[in-house]
């Protein structure tokens, strides 16, 4: 599952924290699987005496799937991989304002770009 997680943090912006509104990127080992899902809420479990969050995901499937999932702050920022029902998982969320950098081999020359002139 690291070697998953390792690659998707090559391939994909990530961002550190996780919050309302944000599309995160859901890693499962069995059955090994990628999705994307959106959180449309994150609730304080008060049932327990650590932190503990309820989030409410739509899974970006046809048709959507609403669930809800309990899981600490390490695991809902993608700080660590963690287990459901035995088989490990991993969320983050994706950072969609940040650029992934070029490779200077990738990096094409542009144009110098002239200034226009306004015409009356």
């Amino acid at each position: 599952m690291q070697k998953i997680v390792d690659e998707l943090k090559k391939v994909l912006p990530l961002k550190d924290t996780t919050n309302i509104g944000d599309i995160i990127v859901i890693a499962s080992k069995e059955p090994q699987m990628l999705m994307y899902a959106h959180i449309d809420d994150i609730e304080r479990d008060t049932s327990r005496k650590d932190e503990w969050w309820h989030v409410q995901l739509s899974v970006m499937s046809i048709p959507l799937q609403k669930m809800t999932w309990t899981l600490r702050t390490q695991q809902l920022s993608g700080q660590e991989i963690f287990t459901m029902g035995g088989e490990e998982r991993f969320i983050q969320a994706v950072d969609f304002k940040k650029t992934t950098e070029q490779k200077p081999s990738q990096v094409k020359k542009e144009k110098k770009i002239t200034q226009l002139k306004r015409v009356k």
